[in-house]
């Protein structure tokens, strides 16, 4: 699924810029490292968070490293959700990027908290592909940083 600039603009006619995607980078600390170190339970914990935020999965690739660590990545119709997790520090880094109006990455951050067991966790919301309504081209400018959250 793509998404037009028209078809967001339609979606917010007062708003003079809009961003194409919502990149959430979140850090989760002090997680359970016998989750962290399953690559079942973080495939399954990742494809539900897509889930849960509303997107379409369309593929998904997990490795499990030796002698610890998950990486992978889930692909949506609206983007990515990609994650590595280092279980002997009990910490995951994660990537949860969207786009459109359809999926908010920020209730997959909320459930994978959750489901890891953090105990501290933070993230950082950017704006990617900020585009004028006056000229409806991306700007050459980096990405804006919406929000930052740690809990």
């Amino acid at each position: 699924m793509t998404y037009s600039p028209l078809d967001i603009f339609k979606d917010n006619p007062q708003a003079n810029e809009i961003h194409l995607g919502r990149h959430v980078l979140a850090e989760f600390f002090e997680c359970d490292p016998n989750t962290l170190n399953n690559i079942d339970r973080v495939e399954k914990y990742m494809v539900d968070a897509a889930l849960e935020c509303g997107a379409t999965i369309v593929q998904k690739c997990f490795h499990m490293f030796n002698p610890y660590g998950v990486s992978g990545v889930v692909i949506i119709s609206e983007s990515h959700l990609a994650i590595h997790t280092w279980p002997e520090l009990g910490y995951a880094a994660v990537d949860l990027f969207t786009c459109g109006s359809k999926c908010d990455p920020k209730v997959a951050y909320e459930f994978l908290k959750q489901k890891f067991s953090s105990k501290r966790a933070s993230f950082t919301e950017l704006k990617r592909g900020i585009i004028s309504k006056d000229t409806m081209k991306v700007s050459e400018k980096p990405f804006e940083i919406m929000e930052q959250i740690e809990s």
